[in-house]
């Protein structure tokens, strides 16, 4: 046997218990390592975490549910304004779902308003789009409409200080949809749409990821009232709104009707910032 051979074999088992050493050195250096990560983790926040990011908020209505003057499921709220009149006002699972507002024959004023009872849970300034799926029936001469958002509830649509909406006018347009926004210092009233809406469901989009000087509305798609320059900056105070359905008749006998299929929501949102 060479003398390396001799040395190797006498040192062989001293080799090993060094490689051993060393690997339960390493194992433990790496335990060590990762508890030390652990404890930091929880100092993170602490130190600077911001979490950003987009939530959508949402309710198709597919449900059964009768609207009140309580707030219910989402924190709908009905007002209901007739005076002898019975309007109805709930949720339909027929065709997926809906919630179904309709005026009834009584021969008076009415106002029914959806809305989240004066909540006003969403900051303009952090929402992406909003967006309703509906369709109308019964819309004459002395209706209005609008679906959108807006701050505080008023009977009187234009007196809702701050609104983003679409709107029907039937002493305009039996058919027709308009757009609206106003900051309490620009008001755009009124813009046409092009479009119309009916007894078939349409997609109505209203965009705010330009930023407020520049807000723009869709309808299944495509962009309307481009030619209007919707700007809502001026706003300093009502900078917080509410999603918005108000269907209303001057007087006579008529039955209009509203259904929404969807309503939604999306909106900016930082935490730890």
């Amino acid at each position: 046997m060479t003398s390396y051979s001799l040395y190797y074999w006498k040192n062989r088992r001293t080799m090993q218990s060094c490689a051993s050493l060393f690997s339960l050195a390493l194992v433990c250096g790496l335990l060590a390592l990762a508890g030390g990560l652990l404890q930091l983790a929880p100092l993170v926040p602490a130190v600077g975490l911001v979490v950003r990011g987009t939530r959508c908020w949402s309710d198709k209505f597919d449900r059964a549910q009768s609207f009140t003057t309580t707030p219910g499921m989402n924190g709908w709220t009905i007002k209901d304004t007739s005076s002898a009149g019975t309007p109805t006002y709930l949720c339909m699972t027929e065709d997926g779902g809906a919630a179904a507002l309709t005026l009834d024959a009584t021969s008076e004023a009415q106002v029914v308003t959806l809305y989240q009872n004066d909540v006003l849970m969403f900051d303009v300034r952090m929402i992406q789009h909003f967006r309703a799926i509906v369709q109308v029936s019964g819309i004459d001469a002395v209706t209005t409409l609008v679906v959108g958002l807006g701050a505080a509830q008023n009977d009187t649509a234009d007196s809702v200080a701050t609104n983003a909406w679409f709107r029907m006018q039937g002493s305009v347009s039996t058919t027709a949809l308009v757009v609206e926004t106003d900051d309490a210092t620009t008001d755009n009233d009124d813009k046409a749409s092009g479009q119309t809406l009916a007894a078939v469901y349409k997609l109505l989009h209203i965009d705010f990821t330009r930023g407020l000087t520049d807000v723009r509305f869709f309808i299944d798609g495509e962009r309307v009232a481009e030619g209007t320059t919707f700007d809502m900056s001026a706003l300093s105070a009502g900078l917080n709104v509410q999603p918005f359905v108000q269907l209303q008749k001057a007087s006579g006998t008529g039955t209009p009707a509203v259904k929404i299929a969807l309503m939604e929501v999306d909106y900016k949102y930082a935490l730890g910032a």
